[in-house]
C-alpha cells in the first residue's frame, strides 16, 4: 500500500536533487569562471539535466535497477512500459513513478559534476556526446552494482546516498577529462579568478538545502532514519566549512567565501556515502576529516599532478565520496545515533575498498574509452581563439552580461 507520508518526501526529495543541478550547481560553476563564459557552464548543466531525463526514461533506467544481473541491468523496464500509475516500488510504499523520478536527479547531476573539469575550452557537442556515454558506460553500471542488487550490493557494499556512485565516478573521470583536454591559458599562475564569487555561494547554499533531499531522501521513507540522515548531512557540511575556513585563515591570514563554501561542498561529499549510517558524532569527524583531506587533496592535483581540474571535481567531490566510503565502517559506531554494521569492522572495511577500486578503476577505463571516441566524432578542445573569446560567444552566440551603455 502506498504511504503519503513516504510519498510526499520523496516527491520533496526529487524537487529539492533536482534543484542541485538547475540551478545550484550552475550558479556555484558559473560563479567561479571568467565573466565570459558564465552562460556556457548554465547552458551545459541545462541541457545534461534534459538529456539525462530522456536516457533514463528510454533504457538508462532499466539498465541500472530493472533484472537481477550481477554486472548490468535488462532492458524490460524500457520506455518505462513496466510501470503502471498505481505501481509500488519493490520494498518500499512509494510509487514507483516517484521512485524513478527520484533516481532520475541522481543520474541528472552525476555527468554535471563532471563539467566543473572542463569548463571555459571544451566544444559543446563534445560536452553532450561525452555525457550521454559516461551515463551509459560509467553512472549505469555503477549504480547497478551497488544500488540495483549488482555483484557489489551482494558482497556487502555500503554507499547510502552516492559517494562511490555519484562522486567517486564523477571525480575520477573528470580528472581524465581535463588532462586530456590540456591546461586553460596561464595555468598554474595567471588563470582568472572567480568573477562573480557572490554567484558561488548562492550556488553552494543552494546545493547545501538540496542535499538533504540527496542524502534523507535516499531513505525512501520519511521517519527517524531520514531525520538521522538530514541531520548527519548538516553537521558535517558545517564542520567541512569551519576546517576550510580555519586553513584559509591560518595559511593567509584571512578567510575567503569561495574557500568556505567549497569546504561546504567537501563536507557533503564525504558524508554522502555515510549519511545514513552514522550518528552526530561520525558526522562531525567526517566532516572534519573532509575539510583536511579534500583540501590537501585539491592542491595535489593541481600543484603537483599539473592538471587543471578547473573547480576541483576530483579533490571535492571523487576524493571526498572515496574518504567517507572508506572511513564509513569506523564511525557508525560514534555516539548513540549510529547503525550497526552486518559485519566487523575489518570486513566491511575490506568490502567498501574492493568497491571503491573496482568502481574507481571501471570510471578511468570507460572514461579513457569515451574520451578516445568523442575526440574522433566530435572534437574536444574548443581551440586558442575559442578559449579567447570565451565560450558563451563562440558556442552560443550569447553573452552573459552587457554594459549599460
Amino acid at each position: 500500500m502506498i504511504n503519503g507520508a513516504d510519498t510526499v518526501w520523496l516527491m520533496v526529495s526529487s524537487a529539492l536533487v533536482l534543484m542541485m543541478t538547475l540551478p545550484a550547481l550552475g550558479f556555484f560553476y558559473a560563479g567561479l569562471v571568467q565573466a565570459k563564459n558564465i552562460l556556457s557552464v548554465l547552458f551545459q548543466t541545462f541541457a545534461i539535466a534534459a538529456m539525462v531525463s530522456l536516457f533514463w526514461f528510454v533504457f538508462v533506467y532499466s539498465e541500472c535497477f530493472s533484472g537481477s544481473g550481477a554486472w548490468i541491468g535488462d532492458l524490460k523496464a524500457a520506455f518505462l512500459n513496466h510501470m503502471a500509475r498505481g505501481s509500488i516500488h519493490p520494498g518500499t510504499a512509494i510509487p514507483e513513478s516517484v521512485f524513478v523520478m527520484y533516481q532520475m536527479t541522481f543520474a541528472a547531476i552525476t555527468p554535471a559534476l563532471i563539467i566543473g573539469a572542463y569548463v571555459e575550452r571544451i566544444k559543446f557537442g563534445a560536452v553532450l556526446l561525452f555525457s550521454a556515454l559516461w551515463l551509459v558506460l560509467v553512472y549505469a553500471p555503477a549504480c547497478h552494482w551497488i544500488w540495483g542488487g549488482g555483484f557489489l550490493a551482494q558482497w556487502g557494499a555500503m554507499d547510502f546516498a552516492g559517494g562511490i556512485v555519484v562522486h567517486l565516478t564523477a571525480g575520477l573521470s573528470a580528472l581524465l577529462a581535463a588532462w586530456a583536454l590540456g591546461p586553460r591559458r596561464g595555468f598554474p599562475h595567471s588563470v582568472n579568478p572567480p568573477h562573480a564569487p557572490w554567484m558561488v555561494m548562492v550556488g553552494a547554499a543552494f546545493l547545501w538545502v538540496g542535499w538533504f533531499g540527496f542524502n534523507a531522501g535516499s531513505a525512501l521513507k520519511a521517519g527517524a532514519d531520514a531525520g538521522m540522515t538530514m541531520l548527519a548531512t548538516h553537521l558535517a557540511a558545517a564542520t567541512a566549512t569551519c576546517v576550510w575556513m580555519g586553513i584559509e585563515w591560518i595559511k593567509f591570514g584571512k578567510p575567503s567565501l569561495v574557500g568556505a563554501v567549497t569546504g561546504t561542498v567537501a563536507g557533503l561529499a564525504t558524508i554522502t556515502p555515510a549519511s545514513g549510517y552514522v550518528g552526530p558524532e561520525g558526522a562531525v569527524v567526517l566532516g572534519i576529516l573532509g575539510g583536511l583531506v579534500t583540501y590537501g587533496a585539491v592542491l595535489v592535483v593541481k600543484r603537483h599532478m599539473k592538471v587543471d581540474d578547473a573547480l576541483d571535481v576530483l579533490g571535492v567531490h571523487g576524493v571526498g565520496g572515496a574518504l567517507g566510503s572508506l572511513v564509513l565502517p569506523f564511525v557508525t559506531g560514534l555516539g548513540n545515533g549510529g547503525t550497526a554494521l552486518a559485519r566487523s569492522v575489518g570486513a566491511q572495511f575490506l568490502v567498501q575498498l574492493e568497491a571503491v577500486a573496482i568502481v574507481g578503476a571501471w570510471s578511468l577505463i570507460a572514461t579513457a574509452l569515451i574520451i578516445l571516441a568523442v575526440k574522433k566524432v566530435a572534437g574536444w578542445h574548443i581551440g586558442r581563439e575559442g578559449e579567447i573569446q570565451g565560450l558563451d560567444f563562440t558556442s552560443h552566440g550569447e553573452a552573459g552580461y552587457h554594459s549599460a551603455g
